[in-house]
């Protein structure tokens, strides 16, 4: 890992690198999703659109669009101080990537935004942290975001408690699968934040990310049929899943 204690040295490509890994431990198909996510960014508002990357994170949404779409902008929002270090770091002097520092849970957080409205509003494996109230008031912040004809899309865990049986077989199965690569040196997330912890540069804003969050706070992750209706609720037209694996889902909501 980076251990330089100055920004401008530190190897962020590295430290991005590292997140994806410990990332795929508990998502092995997780550049389909966002394959299939920029797929339909193409097929629905072309390929220099105006983005905003809904709890960003490092930034993985917005590295892998303006790689498949040089011509298209970023917006990147999130609460995380470490996660938005390494965002930022990443990319330093890019005009195309702006990041605002905002809670989703604050009623006046898009007021913080560089721009009124988006042609796609972004996110993968973070909104499972909210709880589904202030989820759905989130959804209704992003329907006002979304421009008319333009699109939202969220890939996460998404559970249908209708399925129990089902539910516990894929359980069952990725734990194998993790346990094995685990064995094989994989980090996991309490040993990654670990690293982070210990390294120079980004020991000061992991501190500060662990006194917003804690350790881990999971939401209630409510199935793909719930959040399709909430959206069409809150003011999109369709909303219906692109993509799925046996435990996560790509939802697509159309303006």
């Amino acid at each position: 890992m980076a251990a330089n204690t100055s920004t401008s040295t530190v190897d962020w490509q590295t430290w991005q690198e590292s997140w994806d890994r410990q990332q795929e431990w508990y998502m092995p198909d997780r550049e389909e999703r966002l394959r299939v996510m920029l797929d339909m960014v193409e097929a629905v508002v072309g390929t220099s659109p105006r983005v905003l990357d809904l709890a960003c994170g490092t930034g993985t949404i917005t590295a892998r669009l303006l790689a498949r779409f040089p011509d298209a902008t970023s917006t990147g929002v999130d609460l995380d101080p470490a996660l938005l270090t390494i965002a930022e770091g990443t990319f330093a002097g890019d005009e195309r990537v702006s990041f605002v520092t905002a809670d989703l849970k604050d009623p006046d957080w898009p007021a913080e935004l560089p721009h009124d409205s988006y042609d796609a509003v972004l996110t993968a494996t973070a909104l499972h942290w909210l709880h589904s109230e202030p989820l759905a008031d989130l959804y209704g912040q992003v329907a006002r975001l979304v421009r008319p004809g333009g699109v939202f899309m969220n890939a996460d865990h998404m559970i249908d408690e209708t399925t129990p049986r089902i539910n516990a077989a894929e359980r069952a199965r990725r734990h194998v699968r993790m346990d094995q690569a685990k064995r094989d040196g994989v980090l996991d997330w309490a040993e990654w934040w670990k690293a982070a912890a210990a390294d120079p540069v980004l020991a000061e804003p992991t501190a500060r990310r662990f006194e917003i969050y804690g350790e881990h706070a999971d939401g209630d992750m409510p199935s793909a049929a719930w959040q399709a209706r909430v959206l069409r609720e809150k003011g999109f037209a369709e909303a219906r899943p692109v993509w799925c694996s046996p435990s996560d889902t790509l939802l697509l909501a159309l303006k």
